[in-house]
Parts: structure tokens; sequence; C-alpha cells
């Protein structure tokens, strides 16, 4: 499975919309779906992206729960448990979402019903066209952040110009995850992606169902116990021991343009072990952690980049 977006609920897309665009992003026309959410979303060129969400009809979402909505009801209970900004979910690309929801309810890690839908999809000049996903869910027992198997089946083209970023960033490179017992969360997510974690270190490589040559580098979620968190990445778990999503590291060319950007934005940030870290903000609901890819590495993910339409 690779990883396909990551959800970050803000209670305002505006908000979120000036946040990510001071912070260098491009950001895509507001998206309503049909269940009374709405998203704004950041593409990258590695075929990820960002889903800031919000609640745009709170009459039609509460629907959508009445009905059994998965998605809309984990929201909302994201929401309630952990407040309106945050990091709730990572969503996985997959090829067959049936399969995936078996596999799922086999391994007890189904979270609920599967998911079909299509919303209107809007470019940076205004064409409008049509996206249907599918969606199958997972969580661990007692935990508000949740994961699904994500199947595009009809995902448009996205415009060139939604993919190029002002702060140089390329794509995902790490989703960071914390619990007080890592061993706990070692388990799901050895169920959730099919393998043991690599080297026993806490880091699941995710790559694509049929990797093909000149794929871009593949993304990892990396698992870390509370004092890790915090030494390696600067993150406070603070009283919640639950397993919770915390952090992306994004890659980019050169980190020292993002940091003259946030200087004159006057944006908290630090650089940590040569990185640097943004802490959340409304809009941005996760630690933003932005790292150089190493020249060689990056010369060939430009390679991979020139045949991306």
């Amino acid at each position: 499975m690779k990883l396909d977006h990551c959800v970050l609920p803000t209670k305002s897309l505006a908000t979120a919309r000036e946040r990510l665009t001071s912070l260098g992003f491009t950001v895509a026309p507001d998206a309503a779906h049909p269940f009374g959410t709405a998203n704004c979303c950041v593409f990258f060129r590695d075929d990820t992206y960002l889903e800031p969400l919000s609640i745009a009809d709170e009459e039609a979402a509460r629907g959508a729960i009445a009905a059994g909505n998965t998605f809309v009801l984990r929201d909302r209970e994201f929401r309630e448990a952990c407040g309106e900004e945050g990091f709730s979910a990572i969503a996985l690309g997959t090829s067959n979402t049936a399969a995936e929801h078996a596999r799922f309810v086999g391994e007890r890690i189904s979270a609920g019903r599967p998911l079909s839908f299509s919303r209107p999809f809007v470019d940076a000049g205004g064409n409008r066209a049509q996206a249907s996903f599918e969606l199958a869910f997972a969580a661990p027992s007692s935990c508000p952040s949740f994961f699904f198997a994500c199947q595009r089946v009809n995902m448009p083209a996205v415009d060139r110009s939604l993919r190029r970023h002002d702060n140089g960033v390329v794509g995902i490179s790490r989703i960071l995850a914390t619990a007080a017992e890592p061993s706990v969360g070692e388990d799901f997510f050895t169920r959730l992606f099919r393998k043991e974690p690599d080297d026993g270190a806490g880091i699941w490589t995710l790559s694509p169902e049929h990797p093909q040559g000149g794929s871009p580098p593949h993304a990892a979620v990396w698992l870390l116990g509370h004092a890790d968190a915090r030494h390696f990445c600067r993150i406070e778990a603070g009283g919640d021991d639950r397993l919770r999503l915390c952090g992306i590291v994004f890659r980019t060319p050169s980190i020292d343009a993002i940091a003259e950007r946030l200087a004159v934005a006057k944006i908290a940030h630090t650089m940590h072990r040569n990185r640097l870290l943004v802490p959340p903000a409304p809009g941005q609901g996760a630690v933003f952690i932005f790292e150089e890819v190493e020249s060689s590495a990056f010369e060939t993910f430009l390679g991979y980049l020139l045949f991306l339409p």
C-alpha cells in the first residue's frame, strides 16, 4: 500500500488556505463532499496530497452520520476528542477497496462500513470534472485517529500549476505517529500494512501495489514513543497516551528559502537535526517538518517528475 493523502481537520477552510499559503503551498479551490464536509487540497508531484477538511453543512453531516457514513462519523469523533484542528487520518492507495475491507474485518481492525462517493473537482483554471472514490476503514481500538484504503475510481488529472509550490516542496517522505506504548501501535500498523516494521525500527516503508521503474521515493510511517518524538522531532505528546498522528515530513531541495520565507512572515519555526520544524497552528493540524532531499536522490526524483502530466 502506498501513501495517498493526509486528512487535516480544521474549523475553517479559509483559515487553512491562509495558513498553508503563508507556508508557501499552492492550495486548490474548495470542493464539497455530498455528505456535509468540504476540503481545499494541496497536491504534490509524488502523487500524494494534504486534505484540510471542514464541516460545510452541519445538517448534511448529521444526516450522513445517522445513515452510517463512516468517514463523517470518524471525523466527528475525532473533533469531539481532539478539537477542531488536528491530523485525523491517513489514506492508503489501493486498487481493490472491497478486498481491503474484507482483510480489515478478518484482522479485526475494521472501523466501519465502506464508502463510495463522487464530488466535483475544480482545478486552478476553473475547469470542472467529477472525482470518484471508494474507501475502506481501519482503526485501533479506543483511538480517535483512523486510517482508510482509498481507491481512486476516477481522479481527474491535477493541473501542473497546483503541484508547484513556492516553498519548493515536491512530496511527503514520512508520516509521524506517537504512542505511550509503541508496541500497541506496532501491532496495529503491522496488520494494517501487511508487513513487519523495517529492521524492527518502528518504521514501515509504504510502496505501490505494482511498483514501476522510475516511481517516486516511497513514503514511510514512523512510530515513536513519547521520549523519541521529543528527542528527534520536538513533538510533545502531552497527556495523550493513545496512538495518534502528529507530524508530516516534506521533501524539498532547500530549506534555506523556506526559513527565509517564514522569518519574513514571522511564522514560528525552529531548526533541529538539520530539519526545519513548524509547530501546529489553526489551519495546520500537524507539526510540519521540511527536510532537504540529497542531491543524487533529488536528481532521480526530478527525472521521475518529467514524465508526470
